[in-house]
């Protein structure tokens, strides 16, 4: 067991293209923001719509969306697997995939996107989260989830840190860049929790020492919180990646047969969101004029959005991944926990009354995101390798089932009273500055007043003081001239009256005075009836033995009666033996119609359509029963009749009989797990006689798309050699006409071209000119089987050549096949395409056919793959052929060609 290290991991890597600019797919129109949001914020388009439907307390519905995404080829599948085509095939641009279930037979499924082996990282994040994140910067909370097999790439689409290649970032770090660049750091706070769940404990990835995390429910809202989990506010891009590292570090993996670094736990990265957004604003009529409005100032409110990022632990079978002891207790828990949320999920998509959340942690925290207020968005990651088909069919099924899941969106948002005091807080200090600045500026002026109006009292005065000391000398020169002029009258008066007239005069005198102013049976009756009639003949064929025995012993005289008896007898084991074989058909066919009459029992009890269970629910309820334990018909039938009755019906007189038989064992074929019973009991002998006895093109056909599931087995290969199956192929494949047909005896032919044992004996008996002789069809698929059995011969040939076991030009050159291989090197077709290359490399690694290839054409078909094809390992193998035959150099350089 170890910790793993996020920088230097590369789980289930996929190998992407460069990024490119690639349109995201919207999921749904988001709702919008608020006008005073960051300018980074408002270059969002959002919907009006949205946000008055949210808001107006119902919510807006939305679908779980789900992605698959495919891995390419690892190095140890491109060896094992070489010979066999992927287990699925991918329209993109249909938006759909095909889930191989043998040679002859696929099922289509749709998702919302899929996204092949080249799909960018950029384009992953822009289809699968980019909607999701935009939701949570509106106010809504968000769940981005992978899910699939162990080592399909999960932990590589969410939690790649791209320290050596940028363009490797995955999921957490692309949603942490666009949050950060449209929040405002004055107003809105983004912080991250980061968890596992380890053994149906929750532990924090940032604080190690804290282990055992209780979820926390709000008895009212019934919302999940972790108050005991670490929070750590997030201010920049770098800030954020050391946390990543620092978790990563602390999370649990291990080292299992399917993946070197196997997460043993479920990561869980929270990011929360809180925004500073306004409200609606009022127009209120004002009462005195009704013309006016005053408008009332917005409401202050918070948005407290939540990003659920989470990475489950890949599901795994002990028998593959090689789990024991701890590890082994460590994958019950994760497939435990895995199977709580899958039921969570089916209860969802059926409507049902009950959802068992309470059965894990794990669907407990993801209450919210499955049924609950989140939008959320899913990716699964699947694997090509055929090897692994049933890990594959049940990933694709978990995403079918949770595309049926329906959650109602709503804001999260509140009143923000601390806001709005701050808010008024600053009014109010602007308000007393500016009273300030008002008051000091009126002091100002009445004191510029005071002093003006001084300096003017001050001039006055001057000027009174002035005209007063003027006007007093005036006053004193006209008194000391009355003065003079009175004393002169009295000395004239007292000359004329005397002394004391004058001085009565001077004392009533009188002088002048001055003063101064101042925001969803009848086979059942008929095979009662079968086994009614089959008790009662097993009773007479008891009787007439015993008969025959008493005959017998009463002499010879009884001779007539004994021939008698035994005709009797004879006619009645006869009649047993249509009893039986009917007995079988029957009970096929009541297998089949129970299986059916249950899966419409199941349909019309969700409230669907026979059309609807005949065109998407069939395939879908059919996998889940076979997953759930329930036996499907055939296996049933297996069980219940036995390999051997099978078997001997192959040779039954009625021509129905014997097709319904044929059809049996080509479907036990199908299974890996049947093959070895199949052949042990003849059933390979008796398929070869019906392919060599037959002219029924049903029979045919299904006789020979089970040889090929058998040739799919090394062990059958030479068996099928051995008893002339060889021939029997060649001479079919030059006598049928139907496609379906040649497809299946291609596909056969094409197995055994990959045994290095039957190289001799496929040119000798006619099998590669068998091969090249059904391109008449011209059918696809019939190509497809040509071209990989050209390719899986042309390999044996090339390392039966770097051995040293052989040696002269190949056999696949002198039955002439090079002429088609030139001609469809650059089939439209990919996989005929890639077939075609790669058996045009494998020709070319052995000198000797160099000549041959330059004059054919195929020196510039090799150029072109050097250059242009799609696949990496091809155009190295290309190139390296190119560059290590000196035939091939000296005509490159005669034509002056470059690699």
């Amino acid at each position: 067991m170890a910790y793993r290290n996020g920088s230097g991991t590369n789980k289930g890597a996929i190998k992407p293209l460069a990024s490119s600019n690639i349109k995201s797919s919207s999921f749904k129109s988001k709702p919008p923001h608020s006008s005073n949001h960051s300018a980074g914020s408002a270059l969002r388009r959002t919907s009006s719509a949205s946000f008055t439907a949210a808001a107006g307390g119902d919510g807006v519905p939305g679908r779980v969306r789900v992605a698959v995404r495919l891995r390419p080829r690892n190095e140890e599948e491109s060896i094992a697997d070489a010979d066999f085509a992927d287990c699925v095939e991918l329209q993109p641009e249909l938006k759909r995939l095909k889930l191989r279930k043998n040679n002859w037979d696929s099922e289509t499924y749709e998702f919302d996107e899929v996204l092949t082996e080249f799909a960018s990282q950029k384009r992953v994040y822009e289809v699968v989260a980019k909607p999701v994140v935009e939701s949570v910067l509106d106010g809504y909370n968000g769940t981005v989830m992978a899910y699939g097999q162990t080592g399909t790439g999960k932990t590589f689409t969410l939690g790649r840190l791209g320290d050596e290649d940028t363009s490797a970032r995955g999921i957490m770090v692309r949603s942490m860049e666009e949050i950060l660049a449209n929040v405002s750091p004055e107003t809105d706070a983004v912080s991250v929790s980061y968890l596992q769940l380890y053994m149906e404990t929750i532990h924090d990835l940032l604080d190690p020492a804290n282990d055992n995390i209780s979820i926390v429910e709000d008895p009212k809202t019934g919302d999940v919180s972790l108050p005991g989990a670490t929070h750590v506010e997030i201010r920049d891009e770098q800030g954020f990646l050391e946390l990543l590292r620092l978790g990563e570090a602390h999370r649990i993996a291990a080292n299992t047969k399917l993946n070197t670094e196997s997460s043993r736990s479920h990561a869980i990265l929270m990011v929360h969101v809180k925004r500073s957004v306004l409200g609606a604003e009022d127009d209120i009529p004002n009462e005195t004029d009704k013309s006016s409005h005053f408008v009332k100032p917005p409401k202050p409110l918070v948005r407290k959005s939540k990003l659920v990022l989470v990475d489950l632990a890949g599901s795994e079978r002990i028998h593959k991944s090689g789990s024991e002891g701890h590890m082994l207790e460590e994958a019950k828990s994760i497939n435990l926990s895995l199977s709580a949320l899958g039921k969570c999920i089916n209860a969802l998509a059926e409507n049902s009354a009950h959802v068992p959340v309470r059965d894990s942690k794990l669907t407990r925290l993801l209450k919210d995101s499955f049924g609950g207020t989140a939008r959320t968005s899913l990716v699964v990651t699947i694997g090509p390798s055929p090897r692994h088909r049933g890990e594959t069919a049940s990933t694709i099924l978990f995403g079918q089932r949770a595309m049926k899941v329906e959650n109602m969106l709503r804001i999260k948002e509140e009143f923000d009273y601390k806001s709005l005091a701050r808010r008024l807080e600053i009014q109010v200090d602007k308000l007393i500055a500016e009273n300030e600045r008002q008051q000091k500026a009126f002091d100002d002026e009445v004191e510029r007043i005071n002093l003006e109006a001084q300096n003017r009292i001050s001039e006055v005065e001057r000027n009174f003081t002035d005209a007063l000391e003027k006007e007093r000398l005036k006053c004193q020169m006209e008194y000391m001239e009355s003065v003079k002029k009175l004393e002169e009258k009295m000395i004239e008066n007292q000359r004329k009256h005397g002394c004391d007239g004058f001085m009565k005069d001077k004392c009533n005198g009188e002088g002048p005075g001055f003063s101064i102013p101042e925001d969803i049976a009848e086979v059942k009756n008929m095979l009662e009836k079968e086994i009614h009639m089959r008790k009662e003949a097993e009773e007479e064929v008891k009787k007439l033995k015993s008969q025959l025995g008493r005959s017998t012993v009463s002499g010879a005289g009884g001779g007539a009666e004994i021939l008698k008896l035994q005709k009797a007898l004879e006619d009645e084991v006869h009649q047993k033996k249509k009893l039986e074989e009917e007995i079988i058909i029957l009970r096929s066919q009541m297998l089949q119609l129970t299986f059916e009459a249950d899966q419409m029992r199941r349909c019309l009890g969700r409230g669907g359509s026979v059309n609807a269970y005949t065109g998407l629910e069939s395939p879908m309820s059919h996998v889940r029963d076979s997953l759930n334990g329930h036996k499907t018909p055939v296996s049933a039938l297996f069980e219940q009749v036995g390999l051997q009755k099978i078997l001997a019906l192959l040779e039954s007189e009625d021509a129905n009989v014997r097709i319904h038989a044929v059809k049996v064992v080509a479907n036990l074929a199908a299974e890996e797990a049947n093959q070895e019973r199949i052949v042990e009991a003849g059933g390979l002998t008796s398929l070869l006689m019906l392919l060599r006895s037959y002219e029924d093109e049903t029979v045919r056909r299904v006789a020979a798309g089970a040889i090929a599931n058998l040739a799919m087995n090394e062990a059958n290969q030479e068996l099928i050699m051995l008893q002339g199956g060889i021939s029997l192929l060649s001479l079919t494949a030059s006598d049928a006409d139907d496609s379906q047909t040649l497809r299946m005896v291609a596909g056969a032919i094409a197995n055994l071209c990959g045994n290095d044992k039957l190289q001799a004996t496929l040119r000798s008996e006619g099998g590669i000119k068998a091969l090249l002789g059904m391109v008449r069809c011209g059918h696809p698929d019939v190509l497809s089987q040509v071209a990989r059995g050209i390719a899986n011969f042309a390999k044996c040939e090339s390392r039966a050549s770097a051995n040293g076991i052989k040696s002269g030009r190949s056999l696949l050159i002198e039955d002439g096949a090079l002429p088609w291989i030139v001609q469809n090197a650059n089939n439209d077709a990919a996989l005929i395409r890639r077939h075609i290359e790669l058996a045009l490399c494998h020709l070319a690694q052995h000198e000797v056919n160099a000549k041959d290839m330059i004059s054919g054409g195929a020196l510039w078909e090799l150029v072109r793959i050097s250059r242009d094809c799609s696949r990496e390992d091809i155009r190295s193998l290309a190139r390296r052929t190119l560059n290590s035959s000196p035939a091939f150099r000296a005509e490159m350089r005669r034509l002056r060609i470059e690699l």
